[in-house]
């Protein structure tokens, strides 16, 4: 026994909101969009155009945002190789110490200037954050420590970053991260 599936009409509203998300919708290869519906004559009365009168502007499109690159984890093999001592990282920075504010730009400088030499894995220490201080209730420990994987996942970062592991122990641990970087292009 089949069910008949039920339909109905879209609202006005719907139809809007349709056609607005519709615009801005690629198709994934090999597919097509679904027809946009086709609008309703409705009973409201928009004025008649006047003669010589321009059509109503629609808004104005923007560009597409271009796509980030995803994030790919560090190669087991240089993990292995880094964890073994046959490989090296090729720079690292210390951040932990430092405020937060102070702790992003440091890393944002260090990245770019890792890049600009030619650096594919480099070693940010964090720090693993102590324990919060006696009665400090709303003290904060290891702010560092989860900041800078939320920072390197930033648009501004990501044209740099290929993808981040933690360290392994005789680099710091879950103190440090190896950071992969991307070849710097022209």
């Amino acid at each position: 026994m089949t069910k008949r599936r039920r339909t109905r009409e879209l609202s006005p509203e719907e139809r809007r909101l349709w056609a607005h998300v519709a615009k801005e919708v690629k198709p994934m290869k090999g597919r097509l969009l679904p027809p946009e519906p086709q609008p309703e004559e409705t009973t409201e009365t928009a004025p008649a155009p006047q003669r010589g009168s321009a059509p109503p502007a629609l808004p104005p499109r923007l560009p597409p945002k271009p796509s980030l690159p995803p994030l790919a984890p560090v190669e087991r093999k240089t993990l292995q190789a880094l964890r073994r001592g046959r490989k090296d990282v090729d720079g690292a920075i210390d951040l932990h110490g430092m405020r937060q504010e102070e702790a992003h730009f440091a890393l944002m400088r260090f990245l770019h200037r890792a890049q600009g030499s030619g650096y594919s894995l480099v070693l940010v220490i964090t720090g693993k954050g102590g324990a919060a201080a006696a009665g400090g209730l709303f003290d904060e420990r290891g702010v560092l420590r989860r900041m800078v994987p939320h920072w390197l996942r930033l648009p501004e970062l990501r044209s740099l970053v290929v993808g981040f592991e933690e360290a392994s122990p005789q680099h710091g641990g879950s103190g440090a991260l190896y950071v992969r970087l991307r070849r710097r292009r022209g």
